[in-house]
C-alpha cells in the first residue's frame, strides 16, 4: 500500500462507513462496489475502525446526501456534469452514475495511484492527479465540457483547510461559469466536538480541522460575485433513523438540533 499522509489517510474512514451502512443498515445507504472491495482494505484498519455505530454511519451519511444532491442535480440538468474534489476512495458513479453523465475525480497523486489500484477507472469516469486548489482540474473540464453545467462535490475535504483557502478556491470555481458546489461542514460547536470525539474514535486525532460554517449566507457573501445559497440542511435530515441504535439517533438528533453538521449547497 502507497504511504499516504495524514489528511489523506482518512479517506478509508468513509469506505468502511459505507460498508457498515450496506452490511448493516441499508436503508441509510448500500453499496455494492464497496462491498466488493471490503477484503482488499488493510485487515487491521477494519478492525481498528469497525466499532462506532454512529460514527460508521456519519461517514454513511455523507455519501447518502451527496447521492440525494448528484441525483436531484441530473434530474434538474441531464445534461450536468459531477467533479468529485478529493474523491478518495468513493464509489458515487457506481451508485448514481446514469448512463451519460460525464464524472472527474480529482485527488493528490499518491492517492489517485493508490484509488486507481482498487477501483480502475470505469467508462465515463475520468481521474485527475492534482491539487483541488489550483485550477488545473476545472481547466481541463472546461476544456472537455465547455459550458456544461457542473456539480463539484468535496465531501469530507474543507474541515482541514483554513476559510480564506476555501472561499478563493469558491471564487476560482465561479470564474468558469455555470458550477454548483455542494459540501459538507460543521459549525463552531460541531467542530469543537469533531476535535474532540470524532476524530479520536477514526483514529486520526492528530488530522489538523480548521474551517467551519455558522451561516451559509455569511460564506456567500465573503465568496463575492454572485454566489447564492442553494440549500443549508442539517446533515441527518434525510437519512433514516429505523432501525438505529438509540445512542446513535440521539446523536443525531443533537447534532441536527444544534445545527452542528450540515450540507451546503452554493450556485457560483
Amino acid at each position: 500500500m502507497s504511504k499516504l499522509g495524514v489528511v489523506e489517510d482518512t479517506l478509508f474512514v468513509p469506505m468502511l462507513g459505507r460498508i457498515y451502512a450496506s452490511e448493516h443498515c441499508s436503508q441509510i445507504l448500500y453499496d455494492k462496489k464497496a462491498l466488493e472491495l471490503k477484503n482488499r482494505l488493510p485487515l487491521d484498519l477494519i478492525e481498528q475502525n469497525m466499532q462506532n455505530q454512529y460514527t460508521l454511519l456519519a461517514s454513511a451519511s455523507r455519501s447518502a446526501n451527496m447521492d440525494r444532491i448528484i441525483r436531484s442535480f441530473l434530474e434538474r440538468r441531464p445534461d450536468g456534469v459531477i467533479v468529485q474534489l478529493g474523491c478518495g476512495l468513493e464509489t458515487t458513479y457506481h451508485r448514481c452514475d446514469n448512463g451519460k453523465t460525464h464524472w472527474y475525480a480529482v485527488d493528490l497523486p499518491h492517492v489517485i495511484e493508490y484509488r486507481r489500484g482498487l477501483l480502475p477507472e470505469p467508462e465515463r469516469e475520468f481521474y485527475i492527479s492534482g491539487d483541488a486548489f489550483v485550477k488545473d482540474w476545472i481547466i481541463k473540464v472546461r476544456n472537455d465540457v465547455l459550458d456544461a453545467p457542473v456539480l463539484v462535490t468535496a465531501g469530507g475535504l474543507f474541515h482541514y483547510f483554513e476559510e480564506h483557502k476555501v472561499i478563493a478556491l469558491l471564487r476560482m470555481i465561479g470564474q468558469f461559469g455555470n458550477m454548483e458546489v455542494v459540501f459538507d461542514t460543521v459549525n463552531k460547536r460541531g467542530m469543537t466536538m469533531m476535535k474532540k470525539k470524532y476524530m479520536k474514535q477514526v483514529g486520526h486525532a492528530d488530522a489538523q480541522m480548521l474551517f467551519y460554517v455558522d451561516s451559509a449566507e455569511e460564506l456567500a457573501a465573503k465568496s463575492g460575485g454572485n454566489v447564492k445559497v442553494i440549500a443549508e440542511e442539517p446533515y441527518y435530515r434525510y437519512i433514516p433513523k429505523n432501525g438505529l441504535k438509540l445512542s446513535t439517533k440521539v446523536s443525531m438528533a443533537v447534532s441536527d438540533q444544534f445545527k452542528m453538521v450540515k450540507m451546503i449547497h452554493l450556485k457560483l
